[in-house]
């Protein structure tokens, strides 16, 4: 089978595409067809070894010291169930299905275990799109906003990087949850984040969200690591900042703010699921997350796709196609133009 292979640390070329061969499927293993897979943030740390703060030591010595572990990077996935074990009584072939795995992604095929991070698509969404809502932006923003923050009906709620990856599903996730959302982006993708479901937006390079006098709830920081002495005087009386980074500042700060009370800084790290997968796929199913693609290419411009990700600040989710099979057929002059964000579930259903 074809599949991506890496072998070093380092930028998007580091990576080739070779045939390898298929993986057996376990007597509690389910073995997907990957038709689609997004690049993520996630996909890019763990291709250059770049990992934030307290990760850096654990995070060589878990994914490999001088190179890889595993050569086949890809950690989010959608496809079709192609043969199951013995033991598995979960899912059948045939079923379309989505999720996410530590490592080979970027594969023809792949081998997951029957209770591993896996779902079945919900009816209306393709490949493309269920793979856009991955386990690893759609998890994520679910943990941080519903477990972490605790966010209740009515109140206020700042996401800042309102148009990156984990953004776009937490003002989705957290309007779902009752609050009056705002986002804070870059003035170009406004009209994205307001389409997704922000009551109001701020252009960052315009104004200073910290200045400006309005006070939140809940603000969740995906884009900078410890910015809650910033954000203090944004916040409520107890509210709460809430941030991806999790390093030894934010471990100190939400230390501290435990103690003393009132406002609070918060993080964790997200280890996904099955249930955490599940509740993706029902959150798909109610029509709360609509997946943005930005463009979709085939495996063999697995290197362009990385490259477009991590340099041309794309407004949506860029896809590989590991093959050219549709769950649905495309309409008449529905192809994927690459730069242009396609809110695809909002289109559909409008």
């Amino acid at each position: 089978m074809k599949a991506a292979i890496h072998t070093r640390y380092g930028s998007p070329t580091v990576l080739r595409v070779e045939e390898i061969a298929p993986p057996s499927v376990g007597d509690d293993q389910v073995l997907v067809q990957v038709h689609a897979c997004p690049i993520t943030e996630g996909d890019r740390r763990l291709r250059a070894a770049d990992f934030p703060g307290l990760g850096a030591v654990p995070g060589r010595l878990m994914f490999g010291v001088f190179g890889p572990r595993h050569p086949t990077p890809g950690t989010n996935f959608a496809g079709r169930v192609v043969a199951t074990g013995a033991n598995v009584t979960r899912f059948a072939v045939g079923d379309d299905v989505f999720g996410s795995c530590d490592h080979s992604a970027f594969a023809e095929t792949l081998a997951v275990a029957e209770d591993g991070r896996i779902a079945k698509i919900p009816e209306g969404f393709d490949y493309d799109e269920a793979a856009a809502l991955s386990p690893y932006g759609a998890g994520s923003a679910l943990v941080f906003l519903r477990d972490l923050a605790e966010i209740q009906p009515g109140q206020r709620v700042l996401i800042v990087g309102a148009a990156g990856g984990l953004g776009r599903c937490a003002v989705q996730i957290a309007r779902h949850l009752g609050a009056e959302v705002t986002g804070v982006c870059s003035g170009r993708d406004m009209e994205l984040v307001k389409r997704l479901g922000a009551a109001a937006v701020i252009d960052y390079q315009r104004e200073d969200f910290t200045k400006n006098g309005e006070t939140y709830d809940v603000i969740f920081d995906t884009a900078a690591g410890d910015r809650f002495r910033a954000c203090r005087s944004s916040l409520t009386p107890t509210g709460r900042y809430v941030t991806v980074y999790l390093s030894g500042g934010v471990l100190l700060r939400m230390l501290m703010s435990s103690v003393l009370g009132g406002q609070r800084a918060a993080s964790t790290v997200v280890i996904g699921t099955q249930e955490l997968t599940e509740d993706v796929a029902q959150l798909m199913a109610q029509g709360v997350l609509s997946p943005v693609i930005a463009a979709s290419l085939p495996l063999g411009e697995l290197v362009a796709a990385q490259e477009m990700f991590e340099n041309d600040k794309p407004q949506g989710v860029v896809i590989v196609r590991v093959s050219d099979v549709d769950r649905y057929p495309r309409a008449e002059g529905e192809a994927d133009e690459r730069g242009q964000p396609s809110v695809r579930r909002l289109r559909r259903s409008a």
